[in-house]
């Protein structure tokens, strides 16, 4: 909900291949795979291109550490060849020629030190998280889905069968799960069962933190919520600090209607606040509500978000005290967000609003997944200068100047130098808002299967949860064992409005899962292959 943006390709893409039966694909996509499989590697495209690409990332990458070698080798060979007496008489003259100039320099090191240590960033670091996991009773398999919605006679039979094609090629698997209200039969959305549903996904996401941590909860001082389209009164932070008890002081923030990335505005809200006050912990809480969401009409626009959302939350404690770093697991590096508001076909494309019969549903337009990538495009622009190694820049740098001479001189021109991520970052979690966005992204970033395994086992095991799905998603990378000391981890969501954020974290520790974890019981099932949305037997 609220602008997760998995579905605009999936609508975009029409009724295209969707009479072409599950089985006929799997066979179409394996004799694909079999003609492009080669017997050997080019040996010559990998020598000319990735070694040498290696070498030059060395090279630049490594740079001053190389120009400083034979400086210090030359010092040292001349200070093995100086005698006592040459030494003495060094101290002697420094003491009485260069006495003034010794003091200033040792005072202006002391002041810059002073201002550089006063004025710098606090250290913001990630304690633990935790991530709900729902019931068994709330699984809802596609064809429990599908037997529901026509049972509840709120969709016409073309609705029914659209919602079934997006189903088989969405990604989800038989145990994503919906809110109690929506297994009624008929559903029973209502004010007091949206309160049930906030109520468990927070408070059992919070519970399992809090226990994990041994946090006291009134030593919380900073507490931000963010749902995008459930905002009661009180708001759903006043319900956290009811329901713990936290302090009178407590600073609480509650964001809607900001979609699947307002999880990162949140962090980046967070980060701003423990600049300014020292000493104190910020909890992060971010969810979807589903029961009031849920849209019973017929416009199919509005129908790919019942396909693809699904209950979800996570608890995420932050730290800006020092002595803190020996239990985070993470350090919070950088948050860069990117907002294309001021675009009208950005801001329409995932737009909450009225069908032609008054039901009101969140519209997904088809334009969704080229203005993801417009946003994609200016946030790693932004981001990659402070992520990238110097040698990638100057190869990006180089090939927008080739760009813009041989556009001048009228020759075709090349395409542009696509920035290598994966010397960036170990890992990546990209938002499971859907399929069609992992795809792009994979292709778009040039990434390996195993880039984006997190993103879609996450997709297949819990469905879309919007702003918590990149922490279902860390929590995979976590259970599975694959963090280690040193890792960055990238994490990057869409949002309505449209909104594009990534923040990065830097791994303190080899991280272990947390005692609770979502996939504490299944992780040892995956990864599955999947494949035009089947999972496939490895």
């Amino acid at each position: 909900m609220g602008g997760g943006g998995g579905g605009g390709t999936i609508a975009n893409g029409g009724d295209q291949g969707v009479h072409m039966g599950g089985n006929h694909r799997r066979h179409h996509h394996h004799q694909q795979r079999r003609r492009g499989r080669r017997v050997l590697p080019d040996f010559l495209q990998s020598v000319n291109l990735r070694h040498v690409k290696l070498g030059y990332h060395y090279l630049v990458s490594h740079i001053l550490a190389l120009l400083l070698i034979p400086l210090i080798a030359a010092i040292l060979i001349e200070a093995s060849r100086a005698s006592p007496d040459d030494l003495r008489r060094l101290w002697l003259s420094l003491q009485q020629d260069h006495l003034v100039s010794v003091l200033v320099a040792s005072a202006f090191l002391v002041f810059a030190s002073t201002a550089y240590l006063s004025t710098r960033p606090r250290p913001i670091y990630l304690v633990d998280f935790a991530c709900y996991r729902p019931p068994d009773r709330l699984s809802a398999p596609p064809d429990r889905f599908m037997a529901h919605s026509r049972l509840c006679e709120k969709f016409d039979e073309s609705s029914l069968q659209f919602q079934e094609r997006i189903l088989e090629r969405s990604g989800l698997g038989e145990e994503t799960y919906l809110p109690d209200a929506l297994h009624n039969l008929p559903p029973k959305p209502s004010m007091a069962a949206a309160r049930e549903e906030a109520e468990a996904v927070m408070f059992g996401a919070l519970d399992s933190l809090f226990r994990n941590t041994s946090l006291n909860p009134r030593d919380i001082g900073i507490l931000v919520v963010n749902c995008s389209l459930f905002n009661p009164t009180p708001s759903l932070s006043a319900m956290i600090v009811n329901r713990y008890h936290l302090r009178g002081n407590i600073r609480t923030f509650n964001l809607g209607g900001m979609g699947c990335s307002a999880g990162v505005i949140s962090l980046d809200l967070a980060r701003d606040l423990l600049q300014v006050h020292r000493s104190t912990y910020a909890v992060v809480v971010s969810t979807e509500n589903i029961t009031q969401n849920w849209y019973f009409g017929n416009r199919k626009s509005m129908l790919i978000p019942n396909c693809l959302f699904r209950v979800g939350c996570s608890a995420v404690l932050l730290s800006n005290r020092r002595f803190d770093r020996s239990r985070a697991k993470y350090r919070l590096a950088h948050v860069v967000r990117t907002h294309r508001g001021a675009d009208d076909r950005a801001f329409r494309c995932v737009y909450q609003e009225e069908d032609n019969a008054g039901k009101v549903g969140v519209s997904l337009s088809k334009d969704l997944m080229a203005i993801a990538g417009e946003a994609l495009k200016a946030n790693i622009t932004t981001l990659g200068p402070l992520v990238l190694p110097i040698s990638e820049q100057l190869l990006f740098f180089a090939s927008l100047v080739a760009r813009k001479i041989l556009k001048k001189s009228a020759v075709n021109v090349m395409k542009p130098y696509i920035p290598d991520f994966k010397l960036a970052f170990e890992h990546f979690c990209i938002h499971a808002g859907g399929r069609a966005v992992i795809d792009e992204l994979e292709n778009n970033l040039q990434l390996l299967p195993s880039h984006v395994e997190a993103s879609r086992m996450t997709l297949h095991r819990f469905g879309n949860t919007s702003s918590s799905s990149i922490w279902y998603e860390l929590a995979y990378l976590e259970a599975k064992g694959r963090i280690r000391s040193g890792h960055r981890v990238w994490q990057i969501a869409f949002g309505s409005g449209f909104k594009c954020n990534s923040v990065v974290w830097h791994a303190l520790r080899n991280v272990k899962p947390s005692p609770g974890s979502p996939w504490e019981d299944c992780v040892h099932r995956y990864p599955i292959q999947i494949i035009d949305g089947f999972p496939q037997s490895q």
